[in-house]
């Protein structure tokens, strides 16, 4: 079938098979393009591996450092007259340029919160790999279910404090730039977005792993944030979002304590801000990252995801000089964060209205990006031509 974009808010309803097998093609380019990743990772679980930092972990691991890798996520299968979702058409075309490349790679696709999940992919490592060296965690879902008590828990985006918040917003289908006000959260709301997007699942899987026996000495497993200036703090450092970060600061330190036997370690990874599924549903952020991608991409510094998590695994995990700060986190957002950056983009956000938007912020790269995600506007793709939708991840044929 012929496969166009249909958006509807911020998620698009259709995925491109060839478009997202050269999305991915694309990153794996730039990581093979930069070499190989001295002393890198051999066996990688990357827990949340179809889409934006995840996915980008898993390409870095396996063609920087020729690394086996197993993923888990969660998504859609395609069926010949429908298409799949993004991360399934990615997965695809993951484990079939790993596969040509000589590397195993292997894929869970299921509810990574369960138990289920957890002792499944746990004998996969098991058989197939005796142990991993280094686990990624970056989950991004709006539920979960609790493996325990089978409560189920919906993650919110709303600051917290009591009181409302106002602040320019992008309308990302039209460029209008208004106004968004948001309710703050409720105490339930706080601690149900917790426990969706906290430290908790990170813990379980970690612990799954260490119990079984399948964590090797001196593995490091690292799960991502962000911080971001103060004009997002309101929906998202302090917001609830913020509130879920800060349990993720506490699983590291606790993890860091369960891992000191192996002599492995835990970090929190705070990233850049980019276009992903997930920050394309944050009201206010979408605003800031046309400005940001604007004036980073004039200074030369601009990043994607698979150059940041390139970066991460080359400069910080794997050369002996992680950079933490004062908190302990590895900082690869600090291209972002540098004062002259900021700067320019507090000056344009107080400036920027509808009329300007297009001189000061990066609509069209907002869009391009956005649309890359769903495996639309790559170059080298007939989007004129019958694609087969209901293709399948290998390992999971």
């Amino acid at each position: 079938m012929i496969v166009a974009p249909k958006i509807r808010g911020f998620i698009c309803t259709t995925a491109h098979p060839a478009g997202c097998a050269r999305h991915v093609a694309d990153q794996i380019a730039v990581v093979k393009n930069r070499g190989p990743v001295a002393n890198g990772p051999k066996k990688v679980l990357v827990v949340g591996s179809s889409t934006g930092y995840g996915l980008a972990s898993r390409i870095a691991a396996a063609f920087g450092s020729n690394a086996a890798t197993i993923g888990v996520f969660f998504e859609k299968p395609g069926e010949a007259d429908r298409c799949g979702t993004a991360g399934w058409y990615n997965s695809v075309a993951f484990e079939k340029e790993a596969r040509a490349a000589g590397l195993y790679a292997r894929s869970f696709n299921g509810d990574a919160f369960s138990d289920a999940m957890k002792a499944e992919v746990v004998e996969a490592v098991k058989k197939d790999l005796g142990q991993v060296d280094c686990v990624i965690y970056s989950l991004a879902s709006p539920r979960r279910t609790h493996p325990k008590t089978g409560e189920v828990f919906k993650s919110v985006l709303k600051p917290t404090g009591g009181a409302s918040y106002t602040n320019k917003n992008l309308n990302t289908g039209t460029g209008v730039v208004n106004e968004v006000t948001i309710e703050p959260a409720n105490d339930d709301e706080v601690a149900q977005t917790v426990a969706v997007m906290g430290g908790e699942d990170w813990e379980m899987w970690i612990d799954a792993l260490q119990s079984a026996g399948v964590l090797a000495n001196g593995v490091q497993t690292v799960a991502y944030s962000y911080i971001g200036p103060e004009v997002t703090w309101p929906i998202y450092k302090n917001g609830t979002i913020g509130r879920a970060k800060e349990d993720l600061e506490r699983a590291q330190r606790a993890l860091d304590a369960r891992l000191a036997p192996l002599k492995g370690k835990a970090w929190v990874s705070v990233n850049k801000a980019l276009v992903t599924q997930a920050s394309s549903a944050i009201p206010v952020v979408p605003l800031y990252i046309s400005l940001l991608y604007k004036v980073m991409k004039a200074g030369g510094t601009h990043e994607d995801c698979i150059e940041q998590m390139d970066r991460l695994f080359r400069e910080r995990l794997y050369n002996g000089d992680p950079q933490p700060d004062e908190a302990g986190r590895i900082r690869v957002d600090d291209w972002e964060m540098a004062p002259e950056v900021q700067q320019l983009v507090d000056e344009r956000w107080k400036q920027v209205n509808t009329e300007n938007f297009p001189q000061l912020g990066d609509f069209e790269g907002y869009q391009s990006s956005f649309l890359r995600l769903f495996g639309f506007g790559l170059e080298g793709v007939d989007y004129n031509a019958d694609v087969d939708t209901g293709v399948g991840v290998p390992s999971l044929a």
